[in-house]
């Protein structure tokens, strides 16, 4: 997935964003209560990554295959 793709569900799934780094933005889930970091500077956002954001944002028992 890509980052502005991710980005994008974020927003409408209840998450926003509390503050910029350099390389990544730190995110908050109102659905888990949780904040997690999501790079900025990556086309293509690894797998492993891409689940453990999804995870953290409460969204990944909408995204299992």
């Amino acid at each position: 997935m890509k980052t502005q793709e991710l980005i994008k569900l974020l927003k409408k799934n209840k998450c926003r964003i509390l503050r910029n780094g350099n390389r990544h933005d730190i995110w908050y889930s109102d659905i888990t209560g949780r904040q997690f970091p999501v790079p900025r500077h990556k086309a293509e956002i690894p797998v492993g990554t891409l689940k453990n954001i999804l995870k953290d944002a409460g969204l990944d028992k909408s995204f299992e295959s």
